[in-house]
Formats: structure tokens, C-alpha cells, sequence
């Protein structure tokens, strides 16, 4: 089987999928930056036993992160202690099967890219994904199937954090839709600054981002962690995809795969 690793800054994606495709298992964990490939190991081994699972099944490994130091931890844990036959870190420097139009491909984040193969292989071109992690994230791939960009602004819940904590008067409260976006007491009108306010953002960009696109009807994605909650106040979205970023890193495993195969039968032919 294949494990996919997608490595946030707050919390870490995986995904277990048959090689044909299908997606066995999902489940998230926070992302500890100070964690070690031992620590990791013991983690995933947790995980594995809790749903009757061994370690032993997975024959190969894909990562996508965007946290450097836990990148080579966790590929040292796939490589030595798991053992994996193969592990392939996902990063534009590599051929993930999509172009990347832009002026210095190098800068995209390779869960971005990831975003944008899944988005194109399973809702068509042009698309956009809206990805609500640490940051929020919007991956355009435009009508020729070529990634074009996007942006990126501060994540619902960093935004949150930061408002409780730098203002006095203001504590936590639950990330839900409130009832209107005219909030009557603090609580619903913190929820509709954060909830509906993080719902009108996305619309202006998705709605500029169609114009400079001059594509009024491109198919618009949602998916992360509070995907199900902002698209509760928005009809931006014509679907929410939560596995969105984890059937990409799949996709990208088996180009790669695909490509080696079709060298080495090249080989063999002379």
C-alpha cells in the first residue's frame, strides 16, 4: 500500500491508499515541529494499531511538507525504520505531471501543488481550490490545465488565535456560521467577523481571480481542515473535497511511477 504524508505547519495529513487508488484510511495529527523520526515512528505505529493496521503493508511512501526539519525526519523514519521500498518527496523541482506557469516555479509549496493535480484530475480545467490550513490558500489551474498561481492570506483559525490573544476583552469562542452576519452580542459578532468575514474574503478573490481568468465559470473547490465550516456561509463553492491534498500526492506517486515504468520497458526495448 501507499502512505501519504501531507506535513502542515499545524497539523499533518495521511493517507492510506491501495495502489490502484483507493483511499483506505485518512486521519490527521498535530504537527509537533520538534518531533524526531523515532517519535514519529512511534506516532504512525499508534495509528496503524488502532485500526487494525500494520506497518508492514506499506510498500511505499509520498510526502509533501512544508516544514523543512520535519521533512528529512520523516523521510529518515520512512527509509530506515519503516523500511519503505520507495519514498518520493513531492516538490516543484520534480515532474509532478501539471506545468507550473509561473515566473520561478521552485517558490510553489508542493501542497499546492498537489491541490491543483487533484483539482484538474477529478473537477476538469479551469479550476480553484480554496484550502483552509495554516494559511489559506487559493491554487488556480487555468482552462489549459497549467497551474497559474493564486494567493495565499492568514488562516482562519491563526486569525482567530490572533485576535484572542491581543485583544483584552475578547475570549475564544466556537468557529461556527452565526445565525446572521449582523452579530448581536460579542460571540456572533466574533463568529461573523472570523467565519463569515474568512467566506467574503474568499469570494472577492475567487471573483477576481475569474475575471483576470476571463473564466466567469470555473469550477471552485473547497478543502483543509475548516473547509466544512466557511463553506456553511458561502455558495462560493460548488464542492468540498476533504481528501483533495492527499488524492493529489497519490496522483503525483503514480506519475512518477508511471514514468519510471515506461523508461525502464524503453531499456529493456533498447
Amino acid at each position: 500500500m501507499l502512505l501519504t504524508v501531507d506535513v502542515g505547519n499545524t497539523q499533518t495529513t495521511l493517507g492510506l491508499f491501495d495502489t490502484d487508488g483507493t483511499l483506505r484510511r485518512q486521519w490527521r495529527m498535530a504537527t509537533d515541529h520538534t518531533d524526531t523520526a523515532d517519535e514519529l515512528h512511534e506516532r504512525l505505529y499508534g495509528y496503524f494499531l488502532m485500526f487494525g493496521l500494520t506497518l508492514q503493508s506499506v510498500t511505499d511512501v509520498a510526502i509533501a511538507s512544508v516544514v523543512p526539519i520535519l521533512t528529512q525526519e520523516w523521510q529518515y523514519m520512512m527509509s530506515n525504520l519503516l523500511m519503505a521500498e520507495d519514498v518520493l518527496l513531492v516538490d516543484a523541482t520534480r515532474d509532478c505531471g501539471i506545468r507550473i506557469d509561473m515566473p520561478d516555479p521552485h517558490q510553489v509549496g508542493s501542497d499546492r501543488i498537489a491541490n491543483a493535480v487533484a483539482a484538474r484530475e477529478r473537477y476538469g480545467s479551469p479550476v480553484i481550490v480554496v484550502d483552509f490550513g495554516t494559511a489559506t490558500n487559493i491554487d488556480v489551474v487555468d482552462a489549459t490545465g497549467a497551474f497559474r498561481g493564486g494567493a495565499i492570506m492568514p488562516g482562519v483559525l491563526s486569525s482567530a488565535q490572533s485576535l484572542f490573544a491581543h485583544a483584552a476583552r475578547l475570549s475564544s469562542v466556537p468557529l461556527v456560521v452565526p445565525p446572521h452576519a449582523l452579530g448581536t452580542t460579542t460571540e456572533t459578532a466574533v463568529q461573523s467577523g472570523i467565519v463569515i468575514g474568512a467566506a467574503a474574503q474568499v469570494e472577492g478573490l475567487v471573483s477576481r481571480i475569474k475575471t483576470e481568468l476571463d473564466e466567469p465559470d470555473a469550477t471552485v473547490v473547497g478543502t483543509g481542515g475548516l473547509a466544512s465550516i466557511v463553506s456553511g456561509a458561502t455558495d462560493v463553492f460548488d464542492t468540498v473535497d476533504p481528501n483533495l491534498t492527499v488524492r493529489g500526492i497519490y496522483l503525483i506517486w503514480r506519475h512518477r511511477n508511471e514514468k519510471r515504468a515506461a523508461r525502464r520497458q524503453r531499456d529493456i526495448n533498447g
